[in-house]
């Protein structure tokens, strides 16, 4: 991305943020919508989700009661799906008591960073503790992104067993992976018949890098239910802004609030998927529920805009990414 872009965005994104103020959950709670928020099946579970899922970042390092607030709106808003993971610091301990009154209608997902069994299980059972429920909805390869992790948790003594052993006990109900890499998830759909894939799909990874799209289609063939990240994502930041920049809780370049981001999410939305998580910043949340609450599907005025603003943009990922 050129300097001059990034100040454009960079200038953008601080009037949004400066537009925003008071707006946390902690401080006061904005008129709702009475549409409520659409659901989609997952796969061949059974199960409908939300389109639109709660990413534990979003409470991650707020205050309990900010927590509490937030995740309250969500549900009265309909969304039913969210997900959280060990490695978003401690959304776990924010979400747990949160979730707790509406727990028995909302579909709980987590992940592991653990390859093998015992790392697995340690993880497993942390979870549910912080998260304050005897079962997960559904259980998660965290970032199974290189090809020697598929080999990990899929050979002997690998974190497959205690996923298998876990859903025998009662204690997850489906079983699935999140992944940045199109050829280990295409690998993984190959060898295992998981639930679900979580995975990047936007406008910017799809027109720049061709990447998205067979993960797509793999999972249509398998009827698997499709979740999907970095739909309001669009560049990597710029040298020398990585650890810089007005975004703390994206470590990419979210696209431009409030127009740009619409568009992008709308676009990922218009594709048969289950359900997309927008970023973690609670800005972006919240604007994804007021377009899941009233999505329609992109005009071909409105895509054919979006993805002229996305040509020559530098994507987050790239095809080989399993190295």
């Amino acid at each position: 991305m050129e300097r001059r872009d990034f100040l454009k965005q960079a200038a953008i994104t601080a009037a949004a943020m400066a537009s925003a103020q008071g707006m946390r959950a902690s401080d006061a709670k904005p008129s709702t919508p009475s549409k409520p928020i659409a659901r989609r099946p997952l796969g061949k579970t059974g199960e409908h989700l939300s389109i639109i899922g709660f990413g534990g970042i979003v409470v991650m390092n707020e205050d309990p009661q900010a927590a509490v607030n937030i995740v309250s709106e969500a549900v009265d808003r309909g969304i039913n799906y969210l997900d959280v993971a060990p490695s978003y610091g401690n959304a776990q301990q924010r979400l747990g008591p949160a979730l707790k009154p509406y727990r028995d209608k909302c579909f709980l997902a987590c992940k592991t960073d653990g390859r093998l069994k015992d790392d697995s299980r340690a993880d497993l059972e942390n979870s549910l503790k912080l998260l304050e429920t005897d079962h997960l909805d559904l259980y998660q390869f965290h970032a199974l992104t290189k090809m020697t992790d598929l080999d990990k948790v899929l050979g002997p003594g690998g974190a497959m067993e205690t996923f298998e052993a876990a859903k025998k006990e009662g204690k997850i109900r489906f079983i699935g992976f999140s992944v940045h890499s199109v050829e280990t998830a295409l690998a993984a759909l190959d060898r295992y018949d998981f639930d679900t894939v979580l995975f990047p799909l936007n406008w910017v990874l799809v027109s720049q890098a061709n990447f998205g799209l067979q993960i797509l289609e793999r999972a249509q063939e398998k009827q698997m239910g499709i979740l999907c990240l970095k739909s309001m994502a669009k560049s990597v930041w710029p040298a020398g802004e990585q650890k810089n920049h007005p975004e703390p809780k994206c470590w990419y370049q979210p696209a431009g609030f409030p127009d740009e981001a619409s568009m992008g999410l709308r676009w990922t939305l218009g594709h048969p998927i289950t359900a997309a998580i927008p970023p973690g910043d609670e800005r972006y949340f919240r604007l994804a529920m007021d377009v899941a609450q009233n999505y329609k599907p992109l005009e071909p005025h409105e895509e054919q805009a979006l993805l002229s603003g996305g040509k020559g943009v530098e994507p987050i990922f790239h095809l080989g990414n399993d190295v």
